[in-house]
């Protein structure tokens, strides 16, 4: 984990720092809403000029949320390249889940309003991880299962899971907010949590087992995607579009090279163990080649959470898919994908 930690405080600087030097006017920030491999392909394109090529200056930051949630498991994303609550409000672009989003537009009056323009994960991977008294998924019944925050992907996926396992929470299982993290899993505040490639892949490492694996649930997701302020986004239609282009190309240069995955992995994240690295790059290549914001699971959002504000809206309010459909039916998707490193 040591070794994680420095070569994020060497690798940021790359990244950020070069961003930071943009002149403010032409800067599009940019908020990566937590540390996973759902931003490896952001990295990616900063990385290897994807961006750049597409006509976009790019200030890419952490939020403050991400950067304190992962500190939790060890990882520490250096100060200065973590963004302010202001700037992650402000940020005309933000990558995360669509569920916290949505549950945050409908719940807080802080929040920005913003509209899901691509989807690049869809369907559940993420895994329980639990301490190694637990054998099976029986045996979370009565027990204490983490989550990140109220409305985030973890926590729609336990309640979906609850759902298919007959289960209720204020009988069966105690779903516990800000559980997602080994510390709580350490410390017996969690008896098991739901957790993302980054954390399933260090179970063994952290004394913890895998579990469950909830890509068997089939899960509909408003996962990790392109969420765009809905003001901002009706006069930077080229610029947002530019954006979505160059999500496609990274996740076609990924999919085609798993080099590019690996030295990402290892240079951004410090992760260089064969074994991890394949468990990751398999979920990079479950990923969608086409990213349409995925309805299905804004549907589910809404069945799940059930508050008025949420229910005067319909799920199409929550998203854009003409930026996708556009590159689709131009031929633009496919060209990309057949030739990868041509783009």
């Amino acid at each position: 984990m040591r070794i994680l930690v420095a070569r994020l405080a060497v690798a940021l600087p790359l990244l950020f720092g070069a961003n930071m030097a943009a002149s403010a006017d032409s800067a599009i920030d940019v908020a990566l809403g937590d540390v996973s491999l759902n931003k490896v392909a952001f990295l990616v394109a900063a990385d290897n000029g994807i961006y750049q090529k597409n006509g976009l200056t790019i200030h890419q930051f952490i939020t403050k949320g991400a950067a304190s949630r992962i500190s939790r498991s060890g990882i520490n994303v250096p100060a200065e390249f973590v963004g302010t609550d202001e700037q992650d409000e402000k940020a005309p672009i933000s990558v995360g889940g669509g569920s916290p989003l949505i549950v945050s537009m409908t719940t807080d009056a802080r929040s920005t309003d913003r509209v899901i323009i691509a989807t690049t994960d869809s369907q559940a991977r993420f895994h329980i991880i639990s301490s190694k008294a637990l054998n099976s998924v029986d045996d979370l019944k009565g027990k204490r299962l983490g989550y990140s925050s109220f409305g985030s992907v973890s926590h729609l996926m336990a309640l979906e899971f609850l759902r298919q396992k007959g289960w209720s929470q204020n009988d069966d299982i105690s779903l516990m907010e800000e559980g997602m993290a080994y510390s709580a899993l350490k410390e017996g505040k969690v008896d098991a949590f739901i957790g993302s490639e980054i954390y399933y892949t260090m179970a063994e490492k952290n004394g913890a087992k895998d579990l469950v694996n909830l890509t068997d649930y089939k899960i509909p997701l408003a996962g990790s995607g392109i969420n765009v302020e809905r003001k901002w986004l009706a006069d930077h239609h080229d610029e947002a579009m530019s954006f979505v282009k160059s999500t496609i190309e990274a996740y076609a240069l990924m999919k085609s090279d798993e080099n590019v995955v690996r030295a990402v992995l290892t240079k951004w994240y410090g992760i260089n163990d064969p074994k991890q690295q394949d468990a990751m790059y398999a979920q990079v290549v479950a990923a969608p080649e086409k990213p349409y914001p995925a309805a299905d699971g804004i549907k589910l959002v809404k069945q799940l959470f059930n508050h008025r504000e949420l229910k005067r809206h319909d799920a199409d309010y929550f998203y854009d898919d003409s930026f996708v459909a556009e590159l689709d039916k131009s031929g633009f998707i496919d060209k990309v994908y057949a030739d990868p490193k041509a783009n």
